[in-house]
């Protein structure tokens, strides 16, 4: 059996120690890795890239638009596209987006794999949210990020509506202390996630690196005959 992990971090715009986020992603080991709150404005593209590398990753780059979303990719995955997407905000506000990467999986479709940040906004979560997923679909696809939202949500029902938690159920907001479950990995019916690999982080580099924990989860990569593909 074939596995692949998929992640999700946000860095905070790498306001705190990038190292230690690299330290973390590294320990992770993923496969995917989705992020949220990466530079946006002044070298960011340069910044990114450098970071990229400092997680032995790989960056598709042209994040320009996607709000600060983007995706890392290992050399071990395929992948068959890259993209970044703008969404409409008001005035003023934070620029919202999301990254999308499609993997090329053995004997199956490929995977759709989506980075969201949401809004502080519940209105423009929820309306995000349902861009999002309209552009995805919800088959074979996974969608990671910082909903900025708990289960109670309306963004958060939406998703799980046609899609499933798969990332444990353990707060991750903030850091030091969390007490919010807000970045999470929500997968479709057909993808299957195997039982929680609980991956040994250091402490201090969790807390020095963001305000945010990292997320992950191990799927199967070969067809489950459980849930096979139509």
């Amino acid at each position: 059996m074939s596995t692949l992990r998929v992640a999700t971090y946000n860095t905070r715009d790498f306001l705190d120690d990038r190292r230690a986020a690299a330290r973390v992603i590294r320990a992770i080991d993923p496969d995917v890795l989705c992020l949220q709150e990466v530079p946006r404005r002044l070298f960011a593209a340069r910044r990114v890239a450098a970071f990229a590398r400092l997680c032995d990753m790989t960056w598709a780059g042209h994040h320009r638009g996607s709000g600060g979303t983007t995706i890392f990719t290992s050399s071990r995955v395929e992948v068959v596209e890259s993209r970044h997407f703008r969404l409409r905000v008001a005035l003023a506000q934070r620029t919202r987006g999301f990254a999308v990467t499609r993997v090329a999986l053995p004997g199956r479709e490929p995977l759709v794999v989506a980075s969201v940040h949401l809004s502080l906004k519940a209105q423009e979560r929820t309306r995000h949210m349902q861009q999002i997923l309209a552009a995805v679909g919800t088959r074979e696809t996974i969608v990671c990020g910082d909903l900025n939202e708990q289960s109670d949500g309306a963004a958060w029902k939406l998703l799980a509506t046609p899609l499933r938690l798969i990332s444990p159920g353990a707060p991750t907001f903030p850091a030091k202390a969390p007490r919010r479950l807000l970045d999470v990995i929500f997968a479709a019916p057909s993808v299957t996630a195997l039982p929680h690999n609980d991956i040994r982080l250091d402490p201090d580099d969790v807390v020095a690196a963001s305000d945010h924990r990292p997320v992950w989860v191990d799927i199967r990569t070969d067809p489950d005959p459980a849930n096979p593909v139509i």
